[in-house]
């Protein structure tokens, strides 16, 4: 009896692919949206040292950070990059405390946050790489707050679109539709697509001029809240 061939399974657009007994599949998938792990941060080697003057306070109204030391008088070139660098943290304490922390300061900071910018960018974009939905949904509420913060941030930021839009770009679409249902994640402004969208139009009313055309170029979708 002849002996029956095997398939040979094998990607397209290859020498095998030609073959009679030949199966082409498919690439596998890109991964756009795959969660990927993070690094260890800064933050948390230096909350284990106990080298942030802030413990947890328990109140009526839940946990808060008790500052050991004004707000106003930390050296913000140092300690704001490292709250920030915390953003990645899905764990408690350290991302309680560094979330809180990062509020905090920015509450407090005024003219002292502008000059630090540059150091929060590699920090924002670790956070967004890392395609956690809660650690992107964390940061663009901490980016919100960073660019309303005082003058001049949100222009501060615009030529950093370049490093920190791209994640935007792919989440942006990413809504839940529950139909009739009620979307709780809307409640909790945990909705990544509805946040990536606020985030948006946050950057181009506080950015400036040239705010919406770095937007359009890394958002193409993107349309202008403002009203001629």
């Amino acid at each position: 009896m002849p002996r029956q061939r095997s398939e040979l399974k094998t990607l397209g657009f290859t020498m095998k692919s030609q073959l009679k007994n030949s199966v082409v599949i498919g690439p596998p998938a890109a991964g756009a949206f795959l969660e990927r792990p993070s690094k260890p941060t800064l933050f948390r080697k230096f909350y284990e040292r106990g080298e942030f003057p802030m413990a947890l306070k328990h109140d009526t109204k839940g946990n808060r950070i008790a500052w050991k030391v004004e707000i106003e008088k930390l050296d913000y070139h140092h300690y704001l990059p490292l709250f920030f660098d915390g953003l990645c943290e899905t764990v408690h304490p350290y991302e309680f405390f560094a979330r809180q922390g990062i509020h905090d300061m920015l509450e407090h900071g005024g003219p002292k946050i502008q000059p630090v910018v540059p150091q929060l960018i590699i920090p924002i974009r670790n956070a967004l790489n890392t395609r956690n939905r809660q650690v992107i949904c964390t940061t663009l509420k901490v980016i919100q707050h960073l660019v309303m913060s005082g003058e001049m941030v949100g222009e501060s930021l615009v030529p950093y679109y370049r490093q920190i839009l791209p994640i935007l770009n792919i989440f942006k679409t990413m809504n839940i539709n529950s139909g009739d249902g009620i979307d709780y994640s809307q409640q909790k402004r945990q909705n990544v697509g509805d946040l990536i969208q606020e985030t948006l139009e946050v950057l181009e009313r506080y950015g400036g001029e040239e705010a919406f055309i770095n937007i359009k170029y890394m958002v193409p979708t993107y349309e202008s809240c403002m009203i001629n």
